[in-house]
């Protein structure tokens, strides 16, 4: 009975390490969800409900530089920001995005889009980018965008 064991499990792991070695390493990463090349970040302020997402996939080279400071009040019309800074050289694709929406739902659960913008570029490039989203602020302050407060 031993042996019919040991030997049961002699041909399963030969049937296995058989199995893995055929498999490309692109089935494994892809398996895993572990790509090398994709580095992303998001950050999202929820006193003022901004969110901005950087991110860069199948890369051949990146070198990047982000700050990003966030900052809240307990009034939310009042000194609530999200500011980034973003020096990226990049071999690949990259996504830059921020979106502020309206703290309130309306009737039917939704919230008001105040200001979006979205960044999609692919080949050789270089960004250097500042994201200033400040609540309380209008259009022509010192922000660059702005988060319009009710």
């Amino acid at each position: 009975m031993r042996k019919a064991l040991l030997y049961l499990a002699l041909v399963a792991f030969i049937f296995i390490f058989i199995a893995a070695a055929d498999m490309p390493l692109g089935f494994y990463m892809a398996l895993n969800n572990q790509s090398p090349n994709r580095d992303v970040l998001t950050v999202n302020n929820y006193n003022t409900v901004a969110t901005m997402t950087e991110a860069y996939t199948n890369t051949e080279r990146l070198d990047s530089n982000t700050e990003v400071r966030t900052g809240s009040s307990s009034d939310p019309c009042n000194g609530s920001s999200l500011e980034a800074s973003i020096n990226s050289n990049v071999i690949g694709q990259a996504h830059i995005a921020w979106q502020s929406v309206d703290p309130s739902p309306n009737s039917k659960g939704h919230h008001a889009v105040y200001g979006r913008s979205i960044d999609d570029l692919t080949g050789v490039f270089s960004i250097e980018k500042f994201i200033q989203l400040w609540s309380g602020s209008s259009p022509g302050e010192v922000s660059v965008d702005w988060l319009p407060c009710t």
